[in-house]
């Protein structure tokens, strides 16, 4: 009968995993998501998987052992409770797959409103407050000086969300 299972890949081998296991007949699951963050002082929208590094497989254990999943190309191991592989209940899997492709910012990514702490630059130390992003690398700033409120584009390396 066949059941659900996670296996815990190589550390970039996720794709290559499901690749082979695909080919194995043995039906993969890992859930993506949209991120929006910032890398390099770029605002970047990139498709990460929810759970890195860990892939869920459906299969038969009487039709394929499990020693020949784990052998294959780019599988570490089965993600164990004692002895046997971690059986994943069926309503897991069919809540992962109904949530499907969503949309997130990361945590450390600035939204409009948020308070930010400039760590570089002429205005190093001062607060401000984000407003937008301005281009690929820079945002808008709000700045408070001289009990003036000020717009001030700087460049996303130059400040940390608070």
């Amino acid at each position: 009968m066949e059941s659900w299972y996670l296996l815990y890949c190589k550390r970039g081998q996720l794709l290559r995993a499901q690749e082979h296991l695909v080919r194995q007949e043995v039906n993969c699951l890992s859930p993506i998501i949209t991120l929006e963050k910032i890398v390099r002082g770029k605002r970047i929208v990139v498709d990460e998987p929810l759970f890195p590094n860990y892939l869920f497989v459906e299969f038969d254990p009487e039709r394929i052992h499990t020693t020949t999943i784990s052998a294959t190309r780019g599988v570490s191991h089965f993600v164990r409770f004692g002895a046997l592989p971690a059986l994943i209940p069926l309503q897991v899997i069919e809540e992962l797959q109904a949530h499907g492709n969503e949309h997130y910012v990361d945590p450390h990514t600035p939204l409009p409103g948020d308070t930010v702490l400039i760590t570089n630059g002429v205005f190093e130390g001062l607060q401000a407050i984000y407003t937008e992003p301005d281009g690929e690398t820079r945002s808008m700033l709000l700045l408070n000086l001289i009990n003036k409120q000020v717009t001030q584009s700087i460049d996303n390396r130059q400040f940390q969300k608070l």
